[in-house]
């Protein structure tokens, strides 16, 4: 196990996620994620802990209004969520992540723009 720290651009939002190396992350065809640039690091609840900033996030929901898109109202930066897929857990942009390990880890391809067909495939992935 390995912990990372990560937050938002202005610093208000501050999280912490433990990973199981090696990790696996998503890049999702989206309109949402394809959007931010979001890549997706999914993790059980229990082992994301949202350290600082809650009172700075504002939630945006759209179609189902199951996923609940957290960003900063300050500086706009979407460091986590709560995805459709996965309600059960987090997932976090390896982007906001405070160390760039996460650009040597496997990215896969997620076809969103097909997700009732797909997400399936990603629901074990909040069950660690």
């Amino acid at each position: 196990m390995s912990k990372y720290s990560g937050g938002c651009h202005c610093k208000k939002v501050r999280f912490e996620v433990e990973v199981e190396l090696p990790v696996v992350l998503h890049q999702c065809n989206c309109s949402m994620c394809i959007k931010v640039g979001f890549l997706h690091l999914i993790s059980p609840a229990h082992k994301f802990k949202l350290l600082t900033g809650l009172e700075h996030l504002q939630c945006y929901t759209f179609n189902t209004q199951m996923a609940k898109h957290y960003f900063c109202r300050h500086c706009g930066v979407k460091s986590f969520y709560i995805p459709r897929s996965n309600p059960d857990g987090y997932s976090v942009n390896a982007r906001c992540l405070d160390s760039d390990d996460w650009e040597q880890w496997q990215t896969e391809h997620f076809d969103g723009q097909n997700w009732e067909k797909n997400a399936q495939s990603l629901a074990h992935l909040s069950k660690k």
